[in-house]
């Protein structure tokens, strides 16, 4: 696997993996949007044999940096990959000089709360009917160390 920073010419397999992986209630991204995110945001994607299987987006246009979106294929979930996209997340985000990162996910994803949790963060807040099919989301941050 290699996990590298997405170029404009990603953007078409970086919008496939994400109409797979999100519902239009998730607010999925369109393909312009990683075409602007690749160039104002970080936006990393993992390979397996030239084939984008995943990806994270983090927002540092911010005062708090904010993981927007991460996705994996179905086909490679259990993998560790999201586990590695995070770690160098967090790599660049602390290089960027952020204490703090935010992020929200849906009350129901079990998998990704015990994942983000796993990885330090905590639960800020729940936010009522936040999803298009009226799920709520929890708020979650992590405090960053140098």
């Amino acid at each position: 696997m290699i996990i590298r920073k997405a170029k404009t010419s990603d953007a078409a397999s970086l919008y496939v993996l994400e109409k797979e992986s999100f519902s239009v209630e998730n607010y999925p991204l369109s393909r312009a949007s990683f075409l602007y995110h690749i160039k104002n945001n970080l936006l990393y994607l993992a390979e397996v044999e030239g084939k984008v299987v995943g990806y994270i987006l983090v927002l540092v246009k911010r005062k708090n940096a904010k993981i927007y979106s991460l996705g994996v294929s179905k086909a490679y979930r259990n993998r560790k990959i999201s586990q590695e996209l995070l770690r160098l997340a967090f790599q660049e985000i602390l290089a960027l000089g952020f204490k703090r990162v935010l992020l929200e996910v849906r009350t129901d994803n079990e998998a990704a709360i015990a994942l983000y949790k796993k990885m330090g963060f905590s639960k800020l807040k729940k936010f009522k009917a936040f999803y298009g099919d009226g799920c709520d989301a929890y708020l979650m941050q992590l405090e960053m160390e140098k």
